[in-house]
């Protein structure tokens, strides 16, 4: 079969394939960027034009593109057994030796894994088995889930909805209102300057308290929650925040589900972050992306002994755990994620990114200095540089100046990949990214806002 030629490709697309987050403002004109190439820390347009992936595809390519062993692997998997029923009393060896793994190496006692395509399906598990677990104990009015003002977890219908970025919604039908609230984010940047972080801390918490006590702590089931908030703006809590977080939900027999979709697998040093970064272990844990670094789609949802406990007797004579997916525990996913994981132990990478990730951030610090940049945070290899047009009142630019899209395409320009959100430049390279690839991608996010001319 010969190569499609890359105008058709690009002709196609535009008239057929309905892109996430697609701009139709300006998509029927432009159309899409069109990848055809990958390799290492780079990707090549069908231009031709070699590209620094400063966004690890979407905070997901963790080893890096175009892998040979991952390659081999999954071939081998094919070769072996490429699926097989998942349902009732039937595995796989990689779903078995990777759900050993999981519990091995995930944090306190979440020995017991559900096996999903991705993030949004994973959070939406966890919903699930949030709801099933208090029906099984006959608490059947304790179904509440509390999540945060800008934070992500999806795009299926209540993964949608657990989502608190607003602009996510706009004209969308949503479900879940009756039992989804949201909380304040833990944003660092937005507090009063007045108040410090201990201070700020408090009043996080203490709203927290507030909205539990004004639903009912017998109506709330569990709080959800990223350890930083990835496409709502790397956000970063207050020191303490996500153990005190858990501390309330203790109190009031509350589950706490931590959404490590990004920051599980080493994009912060760490197999996982919630204990060995944030000093706070959840009952549940989200992971996908960075599992198998995005070579083949997966997610993990990992639950404590004490759930599992609950949610293994069988709930009536003849009844069944009734939930799954046609693709549960696939065994291509799972051989890629052992090869994966495989790969990360060999190589060092999670000392890698802990190391090369202080360097990012300690290098992006020097952005703080152009007059349009309000702040630049983040940690390991997770980063956001915020545009404002008052660096003082941190007032935002006009939408009209499109702030974000003007960075990206002279990034792309100077041959670095990045990602707008409005106004918001985030970066989540590969964690075998180098002291001098994270060099460059600051000097072609810092040529690009220069000679943007925003204010």
């Amino acid at each position: 079969m010969n190569k499609p030629d890359a105008n058709s490709a690009w002709a196609k697309d535009r008239a057929h394939v309905l892109h996430p987050y697609t701009d139709f403002s300006s998509f029927h004109d432009e159309g899409s960027q069109v990848i055809d190439g990958a390799s290492g820390m780079h990707v090549t347009d069908t231009d031709g034009r070699k590209l620094l992936d400063g966004i690890a595809g979407l905070w997901c390519v963790n080893i890096g593109h175009g892998r040979q062993e991952m390659a081999d692997a999954i071939s081998a998997q094919v070769m072996q057994m490429q699926y097989y029923n998942p349902f009732g009393h039937s595995t796989n060896v990689p779903a078995a030796e990777l759900g050993f793994w999981l519990a091995q190496n995930a944090p306190g006692d979440l020995n017991h894994v559900y096996y999903t395509c991705g993030g949004s399906t994973a959070n939406d598990a966890a919903i699930r088995l949030v709801h099933y677990y208090n029906s099984m104990r006959g608490l059947h009015r304790k179904k509440k889930i509390i999540s945060r003002n800008c934070a992500y977890h999806g795009a299926t219908y209540v993964a949608a909805e657990l989502t608190g970025i607003l602009a996510t919604k706009n004209s969308f039908d949503r479900v879940g209102q009756d039992f989804i609230r949201h909380v304040s984010a833990a944003n660092m940047y937005a507090k009063p300057d007045d108040m410090t972080e201990a201070a700020y801390c408090d009043h996080l918490v203490q709203e927290f308290e507030d909205r539990i006590d004004q639903l009912g702590p017998d109506n709330v089931a569990a709080f959800i929650a990223e350890p930083i908030m990835g496409a709502g703006g790397v956000l970063i809590a207050p020191i303490g925040y996500h153990r005190r977080m858990r501390e309330v939900c203790k109190k009031h027999d509350i589950l706490y589900v931590a959404d490590e979709v990004v920051t599980a697998f080493g994009r912060l040093g760490e197999w996982f972050a919630s204990e060995s970064v944030f000093d706070c272990q959840p009952d549940i844990l989200v992971s996908a992306k960075g599992i198998t670094s995005g070579y083949i789609p997966l997610g993990a949802t990992l639950i404590s002994d004490e759930i599992y406990e609950v949610i293994s007797r069988p709930q009536c004579e003849g009844g069944v755990f009734s939930m799954g997916l046609t693709y549960f525990g696939h065994p291509v996913a799972c051989a890629a994620a052992l090869k994966n994981i495989e790969i990360m132990e060999r190589e060092s990478l999670l000392p890698n990114a802990a190391t090369v990730g202080e360097f990012f951030q300690s290098c992006a610090q020097r952005l703080r200095n152009l007059p349009c940049v309000g702040d630049v945070r983040g940690k390991g290899l997770m980063l956001a540089v915020d545009l404002v047009a008052d660096k003082a009142t941190k007032a935002p630019l006009p939408v009209s100046a499109k702030a974000g899209e003007r960075v990206f395409k002279k990034c792309v320009d100077n041959g670095v990949i990045v990602r707008p959100v409005g106004d918001r430049i985030v970066l989540s390279p590969p964690i075998i990214i180098s002291t001098d690839q994270c060099s460059e991608i600051v000097d072609a996010i810092e040529d690009a806002i220069q000679s943007a001319e925003f204010v």
